[in-house]
């Protein structure tokens, strides 16, 4: 089974960290996401709090609560 896309539809991009605001991936993740394996989707998704957590250092004003 595929694994679900983290987007959540606010496709927003932090200048500093080139992610988006809202499923902490960078352009080319989100660009490549139909492609990637399963394995490298689960990379992605399991970096998520390490990103957000980056984003709140960088960008603060940008950070969902």
């Amino acid at each position: 089974m595929a694994v679900k896309s983290p987007c959540i539809d606010v496709c927003a991009f932090d200048g500093k960290t080139k992610m988006c605001v809202g499923c902490f991936r960078t352009l080319d993740e989100i660009r490549g996401w139909k492609k990637m394996t399963d394995h490298r989707r689960h990379q992605v998704i399991n970096d998520r709090s390490r990103r957000q957590a980056k984003l709140q250092r960088e960008s603060p004003e940008l950070a969902p609560d």
